[in-house]
């Protein structure tokens, strides 16, 4: 693939107001975009905007806006809304484009650019290569006349749209009257979307991470820190616990006891009770590389497989796409359930199973043991930058580690797409080599720097 210089894995990500996460470039991707998806007819092009609570996107966002407009696009900005929302308001009020400004779970420091497609799809990797090469372009010439310049207003009803979207996802013989559930918002997009749904649909909500002051979002709450839902669980004796990641496109659930359930249980809750349902298409699920051998042994028992794309959501939609599957995601919590939404959406995939709560009459507890994990470690190991992956130390290690495990297990080792980071995993029944071949391997890479 072209060596890409701005677009990561996940849109373009960097720390705000340093490359590639400043306003310049924010400009130069709506002149780049705006240019792409403006089509050669007279109606009027339209690209909505939405974003997380970060500081820095008061900053980003007018810098979009500019660039968009100066190509004679109109631009309807949301505010604060979760990423899978922009996503489905670029498709309802078919716009050519969708934009979220949003670092989803990393600190406040930093911010990211998303961009949907009017289906409200990602975009793919040759059009993102398309608009970076259009980036490096003087477009000058193609500038909108003073009479074309676009028009800019502000949605004020993106939030409610968006809390009507996914209550209707929640089964209507269904209510959470009685259900007592802790959520935690990260500080993030869905601070008011959140608990406003949960309440709606008849729950006692107890919320956490909805001060949102620019710099607080992901800060010691929210998906990546679950022991911060997990303390609201045990102080107001809730039934569940649901955190959300700061655009909200992830969750991480913890049972009534406090105890975390990661994406790859929750899948298989959702996954099997759709195919009990009959609702699950495909055969199977979707999830990546780093998804546990347990949900995979667990799936065969019934039937059903495991496909395994690299890791990033687009390439779970996309296999999604390819084999009619409707479940798939990430470990983390990255959930999509494709017979409503496009992308993976926090609160759709805890609507799904506060419906299996309500319905079963089981704890969360029990709920949530859908399967035994194989023992399964994953070390981050920071670099100083260029491609430790290359080197023949790193690459012996890795080799002597697979040797070692002897189709016990699996290996996977890559480098991060939005941070200097490579992320070593390694799962297997045999816990004692799980953790030396994780060491050997994390020892090999910070050797080479």
């Amino acid at each position: 693939m072209t060596e890409r210089a701005y677009f990561g894995t996940d849109g373009i990500r960097g720390k705000a107001n340093a490359f590639p996460m400043t306003a310049e470039i924010a400009l130069k991707v709506g002149l780049a975009a705006g240019k792409l998806f403006m089509s050669k007819d007279d109606r009027r092009h339209l690209v909505v905007i939405g974003k997380d609570t970060r500081l820095s996107g008061y900053m980003i966002e007018p810098a979009l806006v500019a660039g968009f407009a100066a190509m004679g696009m109109d631009v309807r900005t949301f505010g604060p809304v979760p990423t899978p929302g922009v996503a489905m308001m670029t498709r309802s009020m078919r716009a050519d484009l969708g934009v979220m400004i949003s670092a989803s779970h990393n600190d406040y420091a930093d911010n990211g650019i998303k961009l949907f497609g009017p289906d409200g799809y990602k975009l793919s990797d040759e059009i993102e290569l398309e608009i970076e090469r259009l980036m490096q372009d003087d477009l000058s010439d193609s500038l909108a006349a003073p009479s074309r310049l676009g028009r800019v207003k502000r949605i004020d009803d993106a939030r409610h749209r968006y809390v009507e979207i996914v209550k209707a996802v929640f089964p209507k013989r269904l209510s959470l009257k009685g259900l007592r559930i802790a959520v935690d918002c990260a500080n993030g997009a869905a601070y008011q979307v959140a608990p406003t749904a949960l309440y709606e649909l008849g729950a006692d909500v107890f919320a956490v991470g909805v001060e949102p002051n620019g710099m607080n979002i992901n800060a010691e709450c929210g998906s990546t820190h679950p022991e911060n839902v997990s303390a609201a669980v045990r102080r107001h004796g809730a039934d569940i616990g649901i955190a959300l990641d700061g655009d909200a496109d992830r969750v991480i659930i913890t049972d009534e006891t406090g105890h975390v359930v990661d994406g790859d249980q929750l899948m298989a809750l959702i996954g099997l009770d759709w195919h009990r349902r009959n609702r699950l298409t495909g055969g199977g699920i979707v999830a990546t590389v780093m998804s546990n051998l347990g949900l995979e042994r667990r799936l065969q028992s019934e039937g059903l497989t495991l496909e395994r794309t690299k890791v990033g959501d687009r390439y779970v939609m996309e296999r999604m796409r390819e084999g009619g599957f409707n479940i798939g995601g990430e470990q983390s919590g990255h959930i999509i359930l494709h017979d409503h939404a496009t992308t993976g959406d926090g609160m759709m995939a805890a609507l799904q199973v506060l419906a299996v709560l309500a319905d079963s009459g089981k704890p969360m507890s029990e709920l949530a043991r859908q399967f035994e994990r194989v023992p399964q470690l994953l070390e981050n190991v920071r670099h100083k930058g260029g491609k430790p992956l290359n080197d023949a130390t790193v690459k012996a290690a890795i080799a002597d580690a697979e040797a070692r495990l002897n189709g016990s297990g699996r290996i996977v080792v890559r480098a991060s797409g939005t941070e200097p980071l490579i992320r070593v995993m390694a799962e297997g029944d045999d816990a004692s080599l799980v953790k030396q071949v994780v060491a050997d391997i994390s020892t090999a890479v910070r050797a080479v720097g």
